[in-house]
């Protein structure tokens, strides 16, 4: 898998649809906090990967939580993190099955990609990218060259684990 660079100044608005799934389908879209760490990486423990669960214990130990939530009720639909795994670094990030093609997310990775540019980053690294035309479509993301030896080339593996 390779990373990708994307430039975070001119990052696409996306506040007319975060409306529109409020008011279409009750979706909120927020930043996580410490209290809900055991549910949240339960969750994507259940719909993820192990691997995944770790990043986003790390994204709990951020203050502010460098993870966002989107959720109707008390169930959570998605979720993305940033600088989990290494400075700048987007992800990792999920959504729901039942709840992919909405848009959810796209706004979960404007808000993080936001959130990086707010610490002063200029561009973004989107790392260990699965879906690389959602990401160049959605943020204009390019591939970097050469990133299929990144920070995840000597990453310890147990066949059992998700």
């Amino acid at each position: 898998m390779k990373d990708m660079l994307v430039r975070l100044i001119g990052l696409p608005d996306c506040s007319d649809l975060e409306k529109q799934l409020a008011k279409k389908e009750n979706i909120v879209f927020r930043r996580a906090i410490a209290p809900e760490k055991h549910f949240v990486t339960s969750w994507v423990l259940d719909h993820f990967k192990a691997y995944w669960k770790s990043e986003v214990e790390v994204s709990f130990s951020r203050q502010p939580v460098s993870c966002y939530l989107a959720q109707r009720e008390n169930e959570i639909l998605g979720f993305a993190c940033y600088e989990a795994t290494a400075k700048n670094f987007f992800g990792p990030t999920g959504t729901k099955e039942s709840e992919r093609g909405k848009g959810i997310g796209k706004i979960l990775l404007i808000k993080s990609l936001e959130s990086l540019r707010e610490m002063g980053y200029i561009y973004g690294i989107i790392g260990g990218v699965g879906p690389e035309d959602f990401y160049q479509k959605t943020v204009g993301a390019k591939v970097i060259d050469g990133s299929e030896i990144s920070v995840y080339e000597n990453l310890i593996r147990n066949n059992d684990t998700k």
